[in-house]
């Protein structure tokens, strides 16, 4: 690799969070306006996450007198820290992946993983019982959804006979299979969907928070900075999941089916690319809008044993289903 690329490399490895850090906001702001259209509410504008963080921000950073210090204060960094490093192994639209390697697609599920321990940790080293409960309900929810995930990852890494992500969304796998596979990867989206609010800690999958249940939860003893990073990492998150279903089920850019023309640069059509971006960040909001907007304004909150079954029995049942599916078809 030239001096010029690793140049190009860490320019986007210094861009990219505040690329992901501006999305998660802004599609938080979406999320949170749809929302209150759906339920005849005015709701927030758009802006309202980049108020509410600066005013975080802007607040006093209190400790708890029993809580660990330096644990309390680390958690909301490695929550934020692991959906930012996450992103470089992501393809954002036309552009490819930062970084990328044989074994990305297991890394990106590790790091899916951190923000929730992170959260039970800092919950945990607050010493507050609200938190304590919270957290043990962020670790049962995170043991319960990351099964169904892990075998939707599994499967397309199967079909691909590769790990690699940058691999995998450069053939959009439903050009892959048949009649029995398509059906079977159906059945996969749909439990990947399911998994979407359990990641992201949204209604109905909000236990470890529940507001009227715990007062907050894991968050009952965080204020200011501290909390200003889990809001943070939060919105980071939710890009970073989104792209990941992207990345996996529908890797599609518009200049594939038709070119605009135009003047390049660096190699790039530019009207293609712009056409590519906009239609990758319609694509990360329709995903948003249908597996988190429509399904907290439809579903009360689980209570945490349906939520840890509803993962582990159906949802888990669904995806190996559709595992056997594009496996058979496969092997036929």
């Amino acid at each position: 690799m030239s001096y010029e690329d690793w140049m190009v490399r860490i320019l986007f490895v210094l861009v990219l969070p505040f690329i992901g850090i501006f999305l998660g906001l802004l599609y938080k702001g979406f999320d949170r306006k749809i929302t209150a259209m759906m339920q005849a509410r005015i709701g927030p504008p758009i802006r309202q996450p980049f108020r509410d963080v600066k005013k975080l921000f802007m607040k006093e950073n209190i400790v708890p007198d029993h809580a660990v210090p330096w644990i309390f204060n680390a958690a909301p960094f490695f929550a934020l820290l692991a959906p930012l490093v996450a992103l470089v192994y992501l393809p954002l639209g036309p552009f490819e992946p930062v970084m990328e390697g044989y074994g990305d697609l297991i890394l990106l599920l590790y790091l899916l993983a951190i923000p929730a321990v992170a959260m039970a940790v800092g919950g945990l080293a607050s010493g507050s019982p609200y938190a304590t409960v919270g957290a043990q309900r962020e670790l049962v929810l995170m043991m319960s959804y990351e099964f169904p995930l892990a075998i939707a990852a599994v499967t397309i890494a199967w079909k691909y006979e590769s790990f690699s992500l940058a691999t995998i969304s450069s053939t959009p796998i439903w050009g892959q299979v048949g009649a029995m596979g398509a059906f079977g990867l159906f059945l996969i989206v749909i439990g990947l969907f399911a998994v979407l609010p359990g990641e992201l800690s949204k209604v109905p999958f909000d236990q470890a928070e529940a507001e009227t249940e715990l007062g907050g939860g894991l968050f009952v003893e965080y204020s200011g900075r501290n909390l200003g990073v889990f809001y943070l990492s939060e919105a980071v998150k939710m890009v970073v999941v989104g792209t990941l279903l992207i990345a996996l089920l529908f890797p599609h850019n518009l200049s594939q089916w038709y070119s605009f023309g135009g003047p390049e640069f660096a190699g790039y059509v530019v009207l293609n690319v712009v056409a590519d971006v906009l239609f990758f960040l319609l694509k990360l909001l329709i995903i948003i809008f249908v597996g988190v907007s429509v399904v907290r304004v439809a579903v009360a909150r689980f209570q945490i044993d349906k939520a840890s079954y509803f993962y582990w029995v159906p949802m888990t049942l669904l995806g190996l289903l559709g595992t056997v599916l594009v496996v058979l078809e496969g092997a036929i």
